[in-house]
């Protein structure tokens, strides 16, 4: 805990130098902090861990499975975009309607339904209902959509573009639950500083919108980083999502937390973006717990 609290200050101090001279220049600053901080990050054991993860609005697990989220889970067998975006996302007004309740007899919807809540709804919400006897409670942890949690709450296009991106920034290759911090130009995905000192290595920014009919499903690769490998495996050909290039070619400049906002569905091409080029505000980007290489 100590050594935590010296690397906080440490990057308090590397703050106040950078508002009291705003000329110094960034590297020099990361320069002084990277001696006390050192290249791992603060040391956390299960416990301490898991506690922090329940104080970070924007920590959360990476999961879900492709076919959840692509072939099975958004069709007209399964959960209707239009039936689910339509309604509020409560046990009643999911129950209730004859196309939900349906689908929510099939795995891959349930699963996508968890993921779903987990991304839209804030803590102290969660979605309860009875499918095939059984009784499933989804807790709420982010809160990029609340008030499609209210009753005769819908989800506009907003809530659909954060909900994506969210989703989309937690599929899962391997099989393996990796904990990952959540970036983005929203209030709920402003990172700590034990967040920031502790996931230092972008992974890439996702976006698009899943509920549309043909569903838009995007992300970028962090520049210096190769591929997506959490969510796409090896390749990144045949991946559940489209890696349209570097995210310095499809979005614009990084914010102060790293993550990268207006990402597009094409790259630069002579710095320009091509005629019809679609831009997506609404992206999240991805970072890891730092390590040593």
């Amino acid at each position: 805990m100590n050594e935590l609290m010296d690397k906080i200050e440490a990057w308090q101090i590397a703050s106040e130098a950078m508002t009291t001279n705003p000329v110094l220049p960034l590297s020099l600053v990361l320069l002084s902090m990277a001696t006390t901080l050192g290249c791992a990050g603060p040391d956390v054991d299960d416990d301490q861990e898991a506690l922090g993860v329940t104080q970070e609005a924007a920590l959360t697990a990476n999961a879900l499975t492709a076919n959840a989220l692509t072939a099975n889970a958004l069709t007209a067998n399964a959960l209707t975009a239009n039936a689910l975006t339509a309604n509020a996302l409560t046990a009643n007004a999911l129950t209730a309607n004859a196309l939900t309740a349906n689908a929510l007899k099939d795995p891959s919807a349930r699963e996508l339904l968890k993921y779903i809540t987990s991304c839209a709804l804030p803590e102290d919400k969660k979605v309860e209902f009875i499918s095939q006897g059984v009784k499933y409670s989804y807790p709420g942890q982010l809160a990029l959509a609340p008030e499609w949690g209210k009753n005769g709450g819908t989800c506009n296009a907003e809530c659909q573009g954060w909900v994506s991106s969210c989703l989309l920034a937690r599929l899962d290759y391997l099989g393996q639950k990796v904990t990952i911090s959540l970036r983005g130009d929203h209030a709920a995905l402003k990172p700590t500083l034990w967040e920031r000192l502790t996931y230092t290595e972008r992974e890439g920014t996702y976006y698009g919108n899943i509920f549309k009919p043909t569903q838009e499903r995007l992300a970028c690769i962090s520049p210096g980083a190769v591929g997506l490998p959490r969510v796409c495996g090896p390749t990144v050909n045949n991946c559940a999502v489209d890696a349209i290039g570097k995210c310095d070619k499809t979005c614009d400049a990084p914010a102060l937390d790293g993550s990268f906002p207006n990402c597009r569905d094409e790259v630069r091409v002579n710095g320009k973006f091509p005629i019809g080029t679609k831009t997506y505000p609404r992206s999240v980007t991805v970072f890891l717990k730092s390590s040593c290489h």
